[in-house]
């Protein structure tokens, strides 16, 4: 994960453009989050590559795993985002003292978790998932240890700190775009990125509803990375009341994208956030 000022932008320019998958590049994994105060470079090892360094690029010093969670169920549709896998992932990898970072998409939600953490990470999941990794683009099972041998219990340490939030009055869309429309709209979307903010809404794949959303701002000074929680205190209660969120983690705060005709009950679940991480 990498922090980009906003007064840098300019550098970067042609490998954004590169990453955002308009020019040829072996990355994989990007994403792009801008705040009023800066960018959030989510990129694997190969993007990384084509990121020059400069004094206007900050870099975590951890590296991080992407996870993300399929369900085969065919169970009823419930709440989208984070709300979905609040209590069987998000809440006990923080009961482990387990870092993450979340970033939802329109399709999926995926869970950052540091690379070192990856071992308790397995095991604290594997009673209730299947667990893969990607091997040359193939999903290949992770073996899994029955046995605790050097695993403790869950142990809950200091509660975590029940950080302020605030919901600014900007509505959102949560949307996703065609694969094949990219070449045709590439002027467009660079225009979007770097200089203007229109889209062609023909262009875009949105639900049928077309709700819109608000976004509740979690923290009111930077977070970092090492306290663990901070997801779990938001999505635990949402879930718990049945609330969908998508979830953005940036290098210095959190977002929840929640609907905006529910906003006002949003706030009142989450003023009443316990000061523990059970739900």
């Amino acid at each position: 994960m990498e922090l980009l000022a906003r007064q840098g932008l300019w550098l970067y320019t042609h490998p954004l453009i590169k990453l955002s998958s308009l020019l040829p590049t072996r990355c994989k994994f990007f994403s792009l989050t801008e705040t009023p105060e800066d960018y959030t470079l989510m990129v694997d090892e190969e993007g990384f590559k084509e990121l020059p360094p400069s004094e206007f690029l900050q870099v975590a010093e951890a590296t991080w795993l992407v996870m993300n969670v399929s369900s085969h169920s065919g169970a009823a549709v419930q709440a989208a985002g984070v709300t979905k896998i609040a209590r069987s992932v998000i809440t006990p990898l923080a009961e482990h003292h387990v870092s993450v970072l979340m970033l939802s998409t329109y399709q999926t939600d995926f869970i950052l978790v540091r690379e070192q953490d990856l071992s308790v990470v397995i095991h604290t999941l594997a009673q209730e998932f299947d667990i893969y990794r990607e091997v040359g683009g193939e999903p290949v099972p992770v073996a899994r240890d029955d046995s605790s041998n050097g695993f403790p219990r869950a142990q809950h340490g200091p509660s975590p700190t029940v950080h302020p939030i605030q919901s600014p009055q900007n509505r959102f869309c949560v949307l996703t775009l065609d694969p094949e429309t990219l070449p045709a709209i590439a002027t467009t979307l660079i225009d979007v990125l770097f200089y203007s903010h229109r889209f062609p809404s023909d262009l875009l794949l949105t639900s049928s509803s077309g709700e819109l959303w608000r976004m509740v701002r979690i923290g009111g000074q930077p977070l970092g990375f090492d306290e663990c929680g901070i997801v779990a205190q938001i999505a635990g209660p949402l879930a718990a009341a049945d609330i969908s969120a998508y979830y953005i983690s940036t290098f210095n705060f959190d977002h929840a994208l929640v609907p905006e005709d529910g906003i006002n009950s949003v706030i009142a679940v989450l003023q009443r956030r316990p000061e523990s991480l059970a739900s």
